[in-house]
């Protein structure tokens, strides 16, 4: 029994589970793990790379961030989330124009998803905060034009900053304290103490017991300090942070008015905490969170939720998974078409698959077969992949083999397998050749059954999967 219950653990969508779930309670360590094992198992899953990707970056490991990232897109250029999560990287290494170029290439193949217009804006107020504002500055002709190169530009710059007396440098390079304060917030008191330490001569002096000197190890510390309040100021200013808050925004807060950013990373939190929730088998908890929510949301415009469709539909296909799991089956088909009206409406292909998805597993539970075999049927054509498509027609086959059409059943059930085989999912084509079998039975093709059983338990045992080998002995 110990070695069933510990089966899932070593399945690619286990461990993406966990290590997602860690991740999200800040164990990044833990959770780089289990991603590492999952790859393992799956190698250049892409989902799997961008969330990778993220728990680097998390980690400050942006090197490892940026490699996974990139990698997430050899094979498909177009993957939305491959190509925010670049730039998310570039971003936070300061890399702002490039970053600026990958939300621009998000925004072009994913308009409605309103994170790379953010990543835009904050790209371009940082180049700008880098540079200063174009429209600011005059050309005069008073030499001859010509081009010049970033390495001779470079070179110019360099000797008119030896030229500069030692003190000028000193001096544009001093912070003005509240200045420093309010861009490091609660860091500020870290960087108050190291400097203070420098002044301690006996303990700069000392070693550590790995042979590090103190005073290397303070100035290191003030070194990334003066570094994270230089890209701080650059990314968001003080004048522009003053500017946000006199915004008209109606948020989460009663008495703090909130920017359109902040609205969209709380309604962000919210839908995690709603998943997670359910995903733990709290569903009373997740429904009426997410109904909580969605009344909220409801609540504001366009212009404070910029996809406000989306997240309704959104919000209505978790309640109705929750009200699935608590057996209210006619309230979680109503949630379930509402998020499918709300998608026809808006145009948004990805959950209209989704919906479609889940009133189909609706129908199949409640044994209304027939409509659950028409509801996946056009859901087929938006099927992105060969192991979308593998569990998607199983579960059409298993609705013809209950309503006793044997024929189709099998047909799908061979399409399903044919599907599992393209990807090389040996737990798909354990079932697929489980529902072949069975269809042949009622077929009275036994012969043909035998060898399809016979097929599926050596794939039981690939897996492993005990109880599965149980049945089709």
């Amino acid at each position: 029994m110990a070695d069933e219950e510990s089966l899932p653990l070593v399945t690619f969508g286990s461990l993406m589970t966990e290590g997602t779930t860690l991740s999200r309670r800040g164990q990044f360590h833990k959770a780089l793990g289990c991603f590492n094992n999952a790859l393992k198992l799956r190698a250049g899953d892409k989902h799997c790379l961008v969330t990778r990707s993220k728990c680097f970056l998390k980690l400050g490991d942006t090197e490892n961030s940026l490699k996974d990232a990139e990698a997430s897109l050899q094979n498909d250029k177009t993957f939305s989330e491959g190509l925010y999560q670049k730039a998310e990287t570039l971003y936070t290494m300061g890399d702002f124009e490039f970053a600026l170029v990958f939300y621009h290439r998000g925004r072009r193949l994913r308009p409605e998803l309103h994170k790379f217009q953010l990543g835009i804006n904050k790209a371009e107020e940082a180049i700008v905060n880098c540079i200063g504002n174009p429209s600011s500055v005059k050309l005069e002709n008073k030499e001859e034009l010509c081009f010049v190169s970033r390495q001779a530009e470079s070179r110019k710059a360099n000797q008119k900053l030896q030229n500069k007396p030692t003190k000028d440098q000193k001096r544009t390079k001093k912070q003005n304290p509240k200045t420093e304060r309010q861009l490091l917030g609660e860091l500020y008191a870290d960087k108050a103490y190291l400097e203070k330490l420098l002044k301690d001569e006996d303990l700069m002096q000392s070693s550590t017991r790995q042979g590090i000197k103190v005073v290397d190890l303070v100035l290191s510390g003030i070194s990334y300090l003066n570094h994270r309040r230089d890209f701080w100021q650059q990314q968001k200013p003080i004048y522009a942070r003053v500017y946000e808050r006199k915004l008209r925004q109606q948020g989460w807060r009663q008495d703090k008015k909130l920017e359109t950013a902040d609205i969209c990373r709380s309604i962000a939190k919210d839908m995690e905490d709603i998943e997670l929730l359910l995903a733990r088998g709290s569903t009373k908890e997740s429904c009426r969170k997410a109904e909580r929510v969605l009344r909220k949301i409801q609540g504001w415009g366009e212009d404070e939720v910029p996809n406000k469709n989306e997240l309704i539909g959104n919000l209505y296909s978790c309640i109705g998974n929750a009200q699935l799991e608590m057996g209210q089956m006619e309230a979680a088909l109503r949630s379930h078409k509402m998020d499918l009206d709300c998608a026809r409406q808006n145009a948004l292909p990805d959950a209209v698959s989704r919906a479609l998805d889940n009133i189909g597993h609706v129908y199949a539970r409640i044994g209304r077969f027939r409509q659950a075999i028409n509801t996946w049927e056009e859901k087929i054509p938006m099927a992105k992949s060969s192991l979308e498509k593998a569990w998607l027609f199983h579960e059409i086959g298993r609705c013809y083999l209950e309503l006793g059409e044997a024929e189709a059943a099998q047909d799908y059930g061979q399409k399903s397998l044919q599907s599992a085989d393209e990807e090389g999912d040996v737990d798909w084509q354990l079932h697929a050749t489980v529902l072949v079998a069975q269809a042949q039975v009622k077929l009275e093709d036994y012969r043909s059954a035998i060898m399809n059983f016979e097929r599926a338990l050596e794939k039981a045992k690939l897996v492993p999967n005990e109880a599965a080998q149980r049945g089709i002995i």
